[in-house]
């Protein structure tokens, strides 16, 4: 039964873009590998990565020469490395970090089949990779996890207790989650993020879109309310699931949050008093709450047999959930042109990306 349902999920809730916006090639007179849309750079490695589950994922490696943390992000659904690429070398120089990338398993490049496992064991080896290939010590690294990436995030930062920061940015508290305003967590659900919250231990970054149609403001709040060590939250009033980049505070609210994260614990303290910062609750500004929204989507009736998965009602339950949960995913995931919101947001950072690029003293920085 368990085979079943993963099965479905990963044919429903994962849409990775057809085709591949790149291709991997190898450089004749280097041997280095190469995203094809893009020009080899000297602060930037392209890699493939073998994964627990046997397959071999793609990444992109951004090294920051004043770079004190490692970003580790996983990106959105209909999205991979060839839509990402720019975005990762500006989040890179505006924020000083070094950034790894990668692609999930059927994702761009990377071998083998989109499911929930297959994504798990994905970041896994991305971060293997940054402790053996780059000895970057686990709390130096900063976990990004961008709606369904907040899932293998939230997986991994629940496993390791030394990490500098997680951010979620528009996060989903579990697969059906986005579909049904359910109250407990069932078994055949996917990403249980509303469940591993509660383990993380380090600092946590929430940032979701107030008007977001495909994964509701709440969630952010929901999770941001189970955060351990809460930070102070990015809700962006007018904001919707794929624009966040675009208004001026996100790339602000990052840079001050990496700063707070990178000094020790007693500074941290002292600097959030002094500058009179709620480090444990949600600042009062112009990013108001708004009410969350009822959604549209019918809401499944209780259904007293789905803690009962060996008779075959709820069997055919779960399948109805799923087809419910594919048709919803498939009109809003679908529909937005997730390429354009990257491209828009790429064009519309703080700072104009010409601009950075000069501002950091690494001549093979070049544009993206």
């Amino acid at each position: 039964m368990g085979g079943v349902t993963s099965s479905m999920a990963a044919k429903f809730a994962f849409f990775p873009p057809h085709p591949p916006s790149y291709t991997v090639v190898r450089d004749n007179s280097t041997g280095l590998l190469l995203l094809n849309r893009f020009h080899h750079r000297e602060n930037v490695e392209v890699l493939k990565l073998p994964t627990r589950k046997g397959n071999e994922i793609v990444a992109v490696y951004i090294r920051h020469p004043m770079a004190t943390s490692t970003v580790l992000y996983s990106h959105g659904n209909a999205a991979d490395l060839g839509q990402m690429f720019e975005l990762f070398i500006e989040l890179s120089i505006h924020l000083r970090v070094n950034l790894l990338g990668y692609d999930y398993s059927g994702y761009g490049q990377s071998t083998g089949k989109p499911s929930e496992q297959n994504t798990y064991a994905d970041i896994e080896a991305a971060y293997k990779c940054l402790e053996e290939s780059y000895g970057t010590k686990q709390e130096d690294i900063i976990l990004y996890g961008q709606s369904l990436g907040s899932g293998p995030t939230l997986d991994l930062a629940s496993r390791l207790p030394r990490l500098r920061a997680v951010i979620l940015h528009s996060p989903i508290m579990s697969g059906l989650r986005v579909m049904y305003s359910v109250k407990r967590t069932y078994w055949f659900d996917i990403y249980k993020n509303v469940d591993k919250i509660t383990l993380v231990n380090c600092p946590a970054l929430l940032i979701h879109g107030t008007a977001d149609d495909v994964v509701d403001f709440s969630h952010g709040k929901q999770l941001w309310e189970l955060c351990k060590e809460k930070y102070e939250p990015l809700w962006i009033k007018g904001g919707n699931h794929c624009n966040l980049e675009l208004f001026p505070e996100y790339i602000k609210h990052l840079k001050k949050f990496i700063a707070t994260v990178e000094r020790p614990p007693s500074q941290r303290y002292s600097h959030r008093k002094s500058t009179g910062v709620q480090f444990e609750h949600s600042r009062r500004s112009t990013d108001v709450f708004e009410t969350s929204r009822k959604s549209t989507d019918r809401r499944e009736k209780p259904r007293h047999s789905t803690d009962r998965p060996e008779k075959s009602k709820s069997h055919q339950n779960n399948v109805d959930v799923f087809e419910k949960m594919r048709v919803s995913f498939d009109q809003t995931e679908r529909s937005r042109r997730s390429v354009d919101c990257i491209e828009k947001s790429r064009k519309s950072m703080d700072l104009p990306l010409e601009k950075a690029r000069k501002s950091v003293d690494v001549s093979s920085y070049r544009g993206g």
